[in-house]
């Protein structure tokens, strides 16, 4: 779903679970936000496709955390692309992409997927791709968890600190958070925002009285 122009919201099924990683781009590059499931690259590439977005156009990879339905594909996109793609995530979660530490919470994974962080992020970076995003460290549900917020479009890049349900932001999903304090103050981040829309990897965009929704969840 198109959120404006240069901001594509995909949807992607893995075994019934449906994920929502986010596409930006501008004459100049693509962007891709998370990365799936392992297994997802063939669906990633058709999704890029319907797009109209190549690999060739691929520059940016940036990982909100850890998680194997966010860091799936990053093997196959590196193979892909080599070189001439980078990948971006915050520096506490870096450890566990590369595969130095077992993933926090997938260590039980044989063979998880991994692969290289070009750069590092930190809080209050801004990114100049396709606009301006804006990197917001909301940890909880990792410790290296990051939110993007797309300034020119006020959209907000969720990831894993929320989660929708049929449009409605449902709030924290408690059962795969790390720290439920730490991922309650993460959410008063957002506060200071001014957000029209939110993409929830997980139940996908929210729209309308974006910051009431928040205040609710946060009281």
């Amino acid at each position: 779903m198109e959120i404006s122009k240069g901001v594509e919201v995909l949807e992607l099924n893995y075994q019934g679970f449906i994920i929502h990683p986010t596409l930006l781009w501008d004459q100049d590059m693509a962007v891709l936000l998370d990365a799936g499931f392992p297994g997802q690259m063939e669906d990633l590439l058709v999704a890029l496709a319907q797009v109209g977005i190549s690999l060739d156009q691929l520059k940016a990879v940036i990982l909100t955390h850890q998680d194997v339905d966010h860091i799936g594909c990053l093997p196959d996109l590196i193979q892909a692309c080599g070189q001439h793609i980078r990948v971006y995530a915050h520096t506490l979660d870096k450890p566990y992409i590369q595969g130095e530490l077992p993933l926090l919470k997938d260590a039980h994974l044989e063979n998880p997927p991994k692969g290289r962080v070009d750069v590092t992020l930190s809080d209050g970076e801004e990114l100049p791709f396709c606009g301006g995003i804006r990197v917001i460290h909301t940890p909880g549900h990792t410790p290296g968890h990051i939110s993007l917020y797309l300034s020119q479009s006020k959209t907000l890049i969720a990831g894993d600190s929320l989660y929708s349900v049929e449009g409605s932001l449902a709030g924290i999903h408690e059962p795969t958070v790390l720290d439920l304090a730490e991922a309650r103050q993460s959410l008063q981040k957002y506060l200071d925002l001014d957000i029209e829309t939110v993409v929830c990897y997980h139940g996908g965009i929210s729209r309308g009285a974006v910051l009431e929704q928040l205040h609710k969840i946060l009281s």
